[in-house]
């Protein structure tokens, strides 16, 4: 599902490149790297050591991946053509975040609570205003 948030995520590069700010996605996985580039309109960084996932990596459990939201929300993705490949460890939760330059830092931040969990868009670009207007 993270492929859906790649797709919500690369609908906002317009008004980014119109702000001057980079989309970038880092991923836990080589094949990571790959399978996103169709859904992904952004650089992608393939973060071997799992740095950026930080010193307490966030899982779901085989049981949330049975619940009938999630369940939804795969139906709803296959519905949207955003198909999945099951290769992988797809149980890492992830998350986006809008970081600043300098001493601004993290301006946005929103970590996956269930699989398939995602960002909102119009907060995302919000996040991002507040870089330009401190340029």
């Amino acid at each position: 599902m993270c492929r859906e948030e790649a797709t919500r995520l690369s609908s906002l590069k317009p008004d980014l490149d119109a702000l001057g700010v980079r989309l970038a996605a880092v991923v836990h996985e080589r094949t990571g790297v790959s399978g996103f580039k169709p859904y992904f309109a952004g650089d992608i960084y393939w973060d071997k050591k799992r740095h950026f996932y930080g010193p307490h990596e966030r899982w779901a459990s085989i049981g949330d991946l049975l619940r009938l939201d999630v369940i939804s929300r795969g139906i709803d993705m296959y519905k949207k053509g955003v198909d999945g490949n099951l290769k992988g460890e797809g149980r890492l939760l992830g998350g986006c975040y809008v970081i600043g330059p300098g001493d601004q830092g993290i301006l946005y931040q929103h970590q996956e609570n269930s699989f398939g969990d995602t960002s909102n868009t119009t907060e995302v670009l919000e996040a991002v205003k507040k870089i330009t207007s401190k340029l």
